[in-house]
């Protein structure tokens, strides 16, 4: 079974960040594409999208942003989780 948020998701131009506000990127644009998270099927939005499945193999959080990550090249100032 698939969803769609209906949060509207912007990428920065400039740097690739991904946001829910434009007011947070320096050159933002709409992302339309739909995602299907690679851990559970669903197709989304919101390519921030974190489900039980991936939340299990999250090891490094962003120490400037807070974004959750997998692995360390995934996040601009990895810090590890502890666990």
């Amino acid at each position: 079974m698939a969803s769609k948020s209906a949060t509207k998701v912007y990428k920065c131009e400039t740097c690739g960040l991904v946001a829910t506000e434009k007011g947070h990127l320096c050159s933002p644009r709409e992302v339309k594409k739909v995602y299907t998270c690679e851990y559970c099927g669903i197709a989304v939005n919101d390519p921030r999208h974190v489900c039980k499945p991936k939340v299990e193999k999250l090891n490094y959080v962003c120490d400037a942003c807070g974004r959750v990550a997998v692995s360390k090249g995934e996040v601009c100032y990895p810090k590890k989780i502890k666990g």
